[in-house]
């Protein structure tokens, strides 16, 4: 007998899983579906952390699904008892003359100080200097540096965070379905049939937020428009940890003038002397089924060399671990929601290009409503496909 739902979520990370865990609080009838099972460390919402902060420079349309996803953070830790945000506060630092680009953007500094200001996010505009004064963890700086400072910024636990919100909504009432593969999707009525390798399922709606599986599922115009790439992590170990004390935040450093010139990273756990920090690269695209999971001791060695030595306290070349996750990104870098072209209830949840879990969790929020009441108060529109078909 076919199973038969108000909306099937497809991919249960960062998206799926704050999407399913809001609908079921909605009372809609709804099964999510992996291929997985979450959280795993062969998508884009693992690696222990991940920075959080409301005043994005990506841009001022984006503030809203931070703000409404700290909040869901927080409701989410007092209801269950778990840890999902660190608030140890987020720096943001470049060069003074503001020549750098990030995430495609030039200045990011100053385009995370604009959307502080327009969001009114309690924010700190500081030099190099009073930031070595502060952060002694940070080495090398000229004091000419133009930083922002966010002290209600900080990381995620993104395991933690997406097996609470399956874990609620299927308190809720979700149903649950991992380790199967959706394979299709197609009309069935009104609604829309799911082929996939336990079995049909049709729903009134569907939910495609499968990350860097989505492309084969989706078809055209998302075959030209999504790229997903291979992204890095790595854990140093630190010799001394002393520069690193409880108001050590997390960071994006520019230092120099291209988006390869920068580092982002992570002040260490309690009890773990490491420091974990990564940086992007978009050249090198790949697939879900394609891409090498190994790390070659050599790209840490490069990472260490080319960014870390000499601009962090403690920080020794002995890596303890590294780890491999995907990126799937739009051509410039800004997220898709949207229907389908071809399937008005198939709603898309894809690319996050590489910085879409500190909104995730009011991404969530948005879509349910917008699924269940015709309406959201977040505006969704700045993130529709029509800016590229």
């Amino acid at each position: 007998m076919t199973e038969r739902y108000d909306v099937a979520v497809v991919g249960l990370g960062a998206m799926g899983s704050a999407t399913l865990y809001q609908l079921a609080k909605h009372g809609a009838k709804v099964v999510g579906i992996d291929r997985y099972a979450p959280p795993h460390d062969l998508g884009s919402s693992h690696g222990e952390s991940r920075i959080t902060r409301a005043g994005v420079g990506e841009g001022r349309d984006y503030v809203p699904l931070a703000q409404a996803s700290h909040r869901i953070w927080r409701e989410l830790e007092a209801d269950t008892g778990a840890t999902l945000f660190h608030q140890c506060g987020a720096l943001v630092m470049g060069p003074g003359d503001g020549v750098t680009t990030h995430h495609g953007m030039p200045d990011f500094t100053a385009r995370s100080i604009a959307s502080a200001e327009a969001g009114r996010i309690p924010h700190e505009v500081i030099d190099g200097t009073e930031v070595a004064l502060r952060f002694p963890m940070f080495l090398g700086l000229t004091g000419s540096e133009k930083a922002y400072y966010e002290p209600g910024g900080g990381f995620l636990v993104p395991e933690a965070c997406v097996a609470v919100q399956l874990a609620r909504a299927a308190a809720l009432g979700a149903t649950v379905h991992t380790g199967i593969a959706v394979d299709s999707l197609s009309r069935d009525g009104a609604g829309v049939r799911l082929t996939t390798s336990d079995g049909p399922i049709v729903a009134d709606r569907v939910v495609v937020s499968a990350g860097a599986w989505s492309v084969p599922l989706l078809g055209a115009p998302f075959d030209r428009l999504l790229s997903v790439s291979r992204q890095l992590l790595h854990w140093f170990a630190l010799d001394d940890v002393s520069a690193y004390g409880p108001g050590s935040p997390v960071y994006i450093w520019m230092y120099g003038k291209t988006d390869a010139d920068y580092f982002y990273g992570f002040p260490p756990l309690a009890g773990d002397p490491r420091v974990k920090v990564a940086k992007e690269q978009y050249e090198t695209r790949t697939t879900a089924t394609a891409v090498d999971r190994t790390v070659d001791p050599a790209e840490s060695e490069r990472m260490y060399r080319d960014s870390i030595a000499g601009r962090l306290a403690g920080a020794t070349p002995q890596v303890a671990k590294a780890a491999v996750c995907l990126y799937t990104v739009t051509p410039d870098r800004g997220f898709i929601i949207d229907q389908h072209p071809e399937m008005d209830r198939v709603t898309v949840v894809s690319a996050c290009s590489g910085h879409g879990f500190k909104h995730s969790a009011g991404i969530g929020e948005a879509l349910a409503a917008l699924l269940a009441d015709g309406r959201s108060r977040i505006d969704l529109q700045p993130f529709a496909l029509g800016r590229f078909v």
